[in-house]
């Protein structure tokens, strides 16, 4: 009896029980009578275990997300393990699963809610067996739910068509919200609010009484000029546009509002906070790419295709260890040194930037690295990638030399305390010839590093990238690098 009480009242966090007495216990409404010597339980709640589930957080920096769509319906029974629903994050697309065995009883947050806070109810679980089709939504979150759906179709509903009727001539005098078949109605004939005598609960505004408005005053619609082809009807089709989805420009208008999603709102606020909280300091180096040049087209006759990129990784990883001041993060008001090298690389997605770990750089092999970036950049752009596969990372290159850019400076991603930005290769004549020479520039934290450890950090980046076969000794590829030196 006493496991059967303890184990109830740890679901509902009650914290004291009084076995010494008739005792009641009062969590969310629903109070539960403990009788020792009957030995029964009596609630006045229709559903006695009623789980609820909120909105996780998904990462350090989620506050809000968005339920793109639920794996289950209403009624359908949850093991644990089963995926609930896909969740957008700031950073990707994740799927929330849940360790409870019951039945989902309802569904707060539907497909497509957007910007829903974390730790706000999305939806309601009941153990197997329960009437789950009569659960009681809690109070402070029915009435929410109730008015989602009309807000939503106002705040994102396009420009009446006549503009002498707008949403501005309807005043709402009665406390309530009208809806959109009520408020086309007043808009189509011209009708203010406050000239109908409402008979709906508490004072509503209905369509009735519009209609019966219209049909005594013998009124007519008024002539309305089309500002856009698109219908009414549309706004509530694209009340959710997907962040892929371009925005069409209005005839006439002179601007277009581009939705923000999560990720680049995200990715705003980061940027603003590192730049006006960190002291950012610049230092810059040209390497000589010519012997990388040979090393990759030996590789590629011995059927090894190895990019750019993937030894510009490897490359900063070996400078890392040797300079392990610059492999940190800010931490507790002060640098804190980084036991493992892992190295988040920049990807560019339709939604944003976002950087997948390289893990151990430093004791991967070049081809270890190009099929881990593969594989995490292509599920980076496809949202699928996992909160610990981006979140962390003690150092992070950002390469625009693919797209052309010669030479630039990245904003750091703190906590970390550097981020390498890494150019094109460019032909420069010299004493020694015509050679090819990349730039790299290293943003740090003056904060932590000084100015001779970002030195430091730049020759030996250099010394490495100048003598590649170095970054192939010890792994499989090393006979490809003795033929290469000889």
């Amino acid at each position: 009896m006493a496991t059967t009480v303890r184990k109830f009242c740890n679901r509902f966090s009650v914290c004291k029980v009084s076995f010494s007495r008739l005792t009641n216990f009062r969590t969310d409404g629903i109070t539960l009578r403990c009788n020792l010597k009957n030995r029964q339980f009596q609630s006045s709640a229709a559903i006695l275990a009623t789980i609820k589930l909120d909105m996780p957080s998904l990462s350090p920096t989620m506050e809000k997300g968005n339920i793109i769509k639920w794996h289950k319906k209403e009624g359908d029974t949850v093991s644990p393990g089963d995926a609930l629903c896909d969740i957008e994050t700031d950073k990707a697309i994740i799927s929330m699963d849940t360790e409870e065995t019951g039945i989902l009883a309802k569904i707060i947050a539907p497909d497509n809610t957007k910007d829903v806070s974390v730790g706000s109810l999305i939806a309601l679980l009941v153990e197997e067996g329960e009437d789950w089709k009569n659960i009681q939504i809690p109070a402070d979150v029915a009435p929410k739910a109730s008015i989602s759906a009309p807000q939503a179709q106002q705040t994102l509903a396009p420009p009446p068509s006549a503009p002498a009727v707008s949403s501005g001539h309807i005043p709402v005098e009665h406390g309530h919200l009208i809806g959109p078949s009520v408020k086309k109605l007043l808009q189509e004939y011209n009708i203010t609010s406050s000239s109908i005598k409402p008979s709906g609960p508490g004072g509503a505004l209905l369509k009735g009484d519009v209609l019966n408005y219209i049909e005594s005053k013998s009124l007519n619609k008024v002539t309305q000029q089309a500002a856009s082809p698109v219908k009414p009807e549309a706004p509530a089709k694209s009340a959710q546009p997907k962040a892929s989805e371009k925005s069409t420009p209005v005839p006439g208008a002179k601007f277009v509002d581009i939705p923000l999603t999560n990720m680049r709102r995200v990715i705003a606020k980061r940027l603003t906070e590192s730049k006006t909280t960190i002291p950012h300091a610049y230092a810059s180096i040209d390497s000589n790419m010519g012997p990388l040049t040979q090393l990759r087209k030996t590789l590629l006759d011995d059927g090894v295709k190895i990019s750019v990129n993937d030894f510009i990784i490897k490359a900063a990883a070996f400078a890392l260890q040797r300079v392990p001041k610059v492999n940190a993060i800010w931490a507790n008001d002060g640098p804190r040194l980084s036991s493992s090298v892992d190295i988040s690389v920049a990807v560019a997605t339709p939604n944003g930037l976002i950087t997948p770990i390289v893990k151990g750089a430093s004791y991967l092999s070049v081809d270890q690295i190009g099929s881990t970036v593969k594989e995490l950049s292509g599920r980076a752009r496809e949202g699928k990638l996992l909160p610990h596969e981006y979140q962390g990372g003690s150092f992070s290159i950002s390469n625009l030399g693919m797209f052309g850019i010669t030479e630039f400076s990245a904003v750091i991603n703190p906590p970390q305390l550097a981020i390498l930005a890494v150019g094109s290769s460019r032909h420069e004549a010299s004493i020694k010839g015509n050679q090819l020479k990349m730039n790299v520039t290293l943003s740090y934290d003056s904060r932590a590093v000084n100015e001779v450890e970002a030195t430091r950090f730049l020759e030996e980046f250099r010394n490495v990238i100048e003598n590649p076969q170095t970054m192939l000794s010890g792994t499989n590829l090393d006979s490809a690098a003795e033929a290469f030196v000889f």
